[in-house]
């Protein structure tokens, strides 16, 4: 499956290079680049790419705002990574709370943008490598939402429940497989549900619910 990209930051030195390497892939086409988040917002709504890459500072309209607009239009289907110059950046947060699926350094390696890239568009999350999920649950913290539950948890079986606590500590299926014991296609059955259940975009979202509304709880 090609997947479609669309880049926008206000570098062209930045932009013009994330394009060249991601359309280095036989499975990725830039369909378009933007240089401030409202070209972005227009050209995604136009194009209807399956990823958009977004600086978090840009002219016009920032990075937050502009994942705003694109992830609450009606009928999207187009999932966010941010990019961001620093991994204890206070917008990152913000985004992932928004539905960004992730975040990328700007000074990444290349093959991390097109690894992103592919996680994202599969409904995976993607955070920077130095960057883990205490980073989510630090921000959580500070604004003061980490211990209150809406509710929608206990919607979840014990299972259910178990799956998200050690999905919230970063582990891949595979490593959540081997820590509860059962077979990976059990995993991403559990996690369907779990997205399902808590009308959650994708696993970043479920990170950010569990460190807002279930961590703290007992």
């Amino acid at each position: 499956m090609m997947i479609r990209v669309v880049v926008a930051d206000d570098q062209a030195l930045v932009r013009d290079g994330i394009a060249a390497v991601l359309n280095t892939q036989s499975d990725i086409d830039v369909v378009g680049s933007a240089e401030d988040g409202a070209a972005a917002v227009e050209l995604i709504a136009a194009s209807d790419p399956d990823v958009a890459v977004l600086d978090i500072r840009m002219p016009r309209l920032d990075g937050i705002r502009a994942a705003e607009a694109i992830l609450t239009r009606p009928g999207n289907r187009t999932r966010v990574l941010m990019l961001t110059t620093f991994d204890l950046d206070d917008y990152v947060y913000d985004a992932l709370s928004l539905g960004a699926s992730g975040f990328l350094l700007k000074q990444s390696p290349a093959s991390d943008f097109i690894s992103g890239v592919r996680a994202v568009a599969a409904g995976e999350p993607m955070l920077a490598p130095s960057v883990t999920t205490r980073l989510i649950a630090e921000f959580a913290r500070r604004k003061g939402t980490a211990v209150v539950e809406s509710g929608r948890a206990s919607v979840l079986t014990p299972r259910e429940q178990e799956v998200l606590r050690v999905m919230a500590r970063g582990m891949s299926n595979p490593e959540i497989a081997s820590e509860l014991s059962v077979a990976e296609e059990t995993v991403k059955t559990h996690i369907g549900r779990i997205l399902g259940k808590l009308g959650l975009r994708d696993r970043t979202q479920a990170v950010v619910y569990y460190f807002e509304h279930v961590q703290g709880r007992a």
